[in-house]
């Protein structure tokens, strides 16, 4: 079973980006998810809502 959420690592390697901005891009995204109500985790975002907002296609 894939884990529901996605590393920093495995952002970083699927859009060929630096770690550090790989962090930035899982800021943001959690900080549009915490808006919404949800419950998030530093370091790593639910994997369905980044290819949502990454590749406008749901998971």
């Amino acid at each position: 079973m894939e884990n529901k959420f996605i590393r920093v690592d495995e952002v970083a390697k699927e859009l060929d980006v630096s770690t550090s901005y790989a962090y930035k891009l899982i800021r943001q995204l959690n900080n549009e998810l915490k808006a919404k109500g949800f419950v998030v985790i530093a370091g790593r975002v639910n994997r369905q809502y980044f290819n949502e907002r990454l590749y406008g296609a749901e998971a």
